[in-house]
């Protein structure tokens, strides 16, 4: 992993203004460059063996692959779940001025 190499970092939450207030942060931080909010999904599963139907909020966000354990130490320090949903995803393709924007708008890895 360099740390030119950028993704799209998924997370859900039960509530959509936590959900919003956490991912504010990570972009006032320069942990990520952009969010994209779903303030209302679905989410079927299965915990600690009972069947769970309700409603979630979902961020996408867009960063540095190279921040991904940063945030994701937030999230386990900061999530309302005990197991947070979250997974990276690569962005195998994106235009070269939003690749640089992303770049430009996040933080090196120290």
């Amino acid at each position: 992993m360099t740390d030119e190499e950028v993704c799209e970092l998924v997370i859900t939450a039960p509530e959509s203004d936590w959900l919003i207030k956490f991912t504010r942060r990570l972009v006032s931080d320069r942990l990520a460059a952009s969010v994209h909010h779903l303030p209302e999904i679905r989410s079927i599963y299965m915990w600690q063996g009972q069947l769970y139907d309700r409603p979630e909020a979902r961020a996408a966000l867009h960063t540095r692959t190279a921040l991904v354990p940063r945030i994701i130490e937030r999230l386990d320090d900061e999530h309302p779940y005990e197991v947070p949903g979250v997974l990276a995803l690569p962005i195998v393709a994106t235009s070269p001025a939003y690749r640089a924007w992303i770049l430009d708008q996040t933080a090196p890895q120290v």
